[in-house]
This record gives C-alpha cells, sequence and structure tokens, in this order.
C-alpha cells in the first residue's frame, strides 16, 4: 500500500524576514514583507490608508521586535504612547495580530500557489475568498481579528 503524503511547501519571497510557527518556515523579501504587515494593520483598523516610509518602518520594526525603541515616525510615537491598549495577553496583542495575518496571507499564498486553494469572489458578500476544488469548492472560513479602531492612529 501506497502511503504517499504530501509535503507542503514553504513560502518565499526572500531572505529579510523570516516566521515561523511548527514545522513551517516562511520568508520574505523587505518589500513582500513591509506590505503584508501594513496590509495587516490595515484589516485590524488601526492605519487607514497608505502609510509613509518612516511610518512603514516604525510598523515593521513593531512586528519583528514586538517593539519600538526610538520612533522613526508619529505613528510610532502613537504607538509608545497606546501600549497599554496595543499590549495585552499574547494572543489579544497588536503584535500578535500582525504577525498572524502576515503569516495567514503568505500561508493562504502558498496553498494558491500549490493548487490547493482557489480566489474566487462572492458576489453576496462583494469581497474575494478562498476555495477548496477537491471539496466542492467548499469555502475556508478564516477566524475573525479583532479591530483596534479605537486606538488607530489617525494623522
Amino acid at each position: 500500500m501506497d502511503h504517499h503524503t504530501t509535503k507542503r511547501g514553504n513560502y518565499e519571497s526572500g531572505s529579510d524576514y523570516v516566521l515561523e510557527y511548527g514545522e513551517l518556515r516562511f520568508t520574505f523579501n523587505e518589500r513582500d514583507f513591509t506590505e503584508r504587515v501594513e496590509q495587516a494593520a490595515i484589516k485590524l483598523g488601526f492605519v487607514r490608508g497608505s502609510l509613509g516610509t518612516d511610518e512603514r518602518e516604525d510598523l515593521v520594526n513593531l512586528a519583528v521586535n514586538g517593539e519600538i525603541i526610538e520612533a522613526a515616525s508619529d505613528l510610532g510615537n502613537h504607538i509608545n504612547s497606546c501600549w497599554g491598549d496595543l499590549a495585552g495577553p499574547s494572543d489579544r496583542s497588536l503584535v500578535h495580530w500582525l504577525r498572524r495575518l502576515v503569516f495567514r496571507g503568505a500561508w493562504l499564498d502558498q496553498r494558491v500557489k500549490e493548487g490547493e486553494l482557489e480566489v474566487v469572489f462572492d458576489d453576496t458578500t462583494q469581497s474575494f475568498g478562498y476555495a477548496q476544488p477537491d471539496r466542492d469548492w467548499e469555502l475556508v472560513e478564516l477566524s475573525p481579528e479583532p479591530s483596534w479602531s479605537r486606538v488607530a492612529y489617525r494623522r
């Protein structure tokens, strides 16, 4: 009997940043990682719209280091002044959710690349989602993320 198991590939766009979870190791180039962190912050309601270079630098430092030692922008100063509302227990912190959304996005992208998932448009919600072709196109249900809009950075 053939016991064929599929080894899932790791996401890779470069070697500037690394996220590991269990046996998965995802590596990112600087631009990919920065864009993913910015998109995660937007999805979490913490920032609105496109950020400036210094603001992105602070956001990436937060995601990578878990804190901002020396702020490069008003966003970094805002993060430090609101730190009590952003830190919280590990599974409820902004840092955790930034990392989680970056990882989740890369994991989903890798599953699409390998043909395990397909990106589909849902007419009822007017949004994109992920469907599983080998499961009668069942949609992947993503866990909801919390909102940080009450302490969001506003210019």
